[in-house]
């Protein structure tokens, strides 16, 4: 087997040629991706407090529920488009990975912009590095090529 980065933008989009459990595993994924979306946009504080452990009872606490509420939204929003194209575009599934992946990585820069003060470590912190190494090797394996050419 070897990687085919050309899988990333692949000529036809519409086939899927890699391993069936690379896209099981990434539906996976992107259903708790939806979860956590809604968690954030529908939970009256948006797990700010409830779950990320944010006091939200100080001066501007309405204000960290209703950015909550907005990420829960931006969050929702990209499930749904990664949703569109997995189901329509199979052969998007490196490129989908790939963003999944930088994810993780882009929220561990941001959270280094500023420490956040919780009563504990919030989910999304604690299943950072975890989720970003599934999703690479996830990624890397979606770029195998099953079969010599």
């Amino acid at each position: 087997m070897k990687f085919d980065i050309n899988k990333v933008f692949p000529k036809n989009p519409s086939r899927y040629e890699g391993f069936r459990i690379i896209r099981l595993i990434a539906l996976l994924y992107m259903l708790v991706m939806v979860v956590r979306s809604c968690i954030h946009l529908f939970a009256p504080d948006g797990g700010a407090q409830s779950i990320a452990g944010i006091d939200t009872s100080v001066e501007g606490g309405d204000n960290i529920i209703a950015i909550f509420h907005q990420w829960g939204a931006i969050q929702l929003i990209l499930a749904v488009l990664l949703f569109v194209l997995f189901f329509r575009y199979p052969g998007l599934t490196p490129l989908i990975l790939l963003t999944l992946a930088l994810d993780p990585v882009l929220r561990f820069v941001a959270g280094q912009q500023m420490n956040l003060t919780t009563t504990g470590t919030p989910p999304g912190e604690a299943l950072n590095g975890v989720a970003f190494y599934l999703l690479l090797v996830l990624f890397l394996v979606s770029l195998w090529n099953k079969k010599p050419n």
